[in-house]
């Protein structure tokens, strides 16, 4: 019987933040793992690998993904954005900006996956209703900030967004 196990090796080739790549993975080994050992994007963080805390959150095919959750293999052909393709060069995107100003960050764990998740809303919904808001904060876990600065930091975004 020819079964392949979990520890061999596969070729993958996925865009992340624009740069498409190969590279051999184990079966067994995260999204999340390959995007931080492979592809260096440190703002995908791994808090709870459960997918609850949100903090490893990317796009994936434009979508907010916990990359904890998916193998590298089921990234096969797909596209991935982490928060490294938000700011352009040393200009931050509105949304970083927006909180940046508003202190919708502090220890900055959970933040990058908060924004990406942003991202998507504002990108599908430019004027979201604090309903929207906080469905999308509803998958992120943030210990420091008490959630308030947050809601700012999108409302001021969307804001700056629409301004643009």
């Amino acid at each position: 019987m020819n079964v392949q196990s979990d520890l061999d090796s596969r070729q993958v080739t996925v865009t992340v933040n624009g740069k498409q790549e190969s590279l051999e993975v184990e079966g067994r080994t995260t999204l999340a793992d390959m995007l931080r050992q492979e592809f260096h994007t440190q703002g995908v963080r791994v808090g709870c690998e459960h997918g609850v805390c949100g903090s490893c959150t990317i796009l994936f095919d434009g979508e907010p993904m916990r990359a904890c959750l998916l193998l590298a293999v089921q990234a096969d052909g797909h596209e991935i954005k982490t928060i490294e393709s938000m700011a352009d060069g040393n200009k931050l995107h509105e949304i970083q900006e927006a909180f940046s100003e508003k202190h919708g960050l502090q220890c900055g764990f959970c933040t990058a996956g908060i924004i990406l998740s942003v991202s998507e809303l504002l990108e599908r919904c430019p004027e979201p209703t604090d309903e929207q808001i906080y469905e999308i904060l509803g998958g992120h876990l943030c210990r420091c900030t008490g959630y308030q600065q947050i809601l700012q930091s999108v409302r001021l975004a969307a804001d700056m967004l629409l301004e643009k």
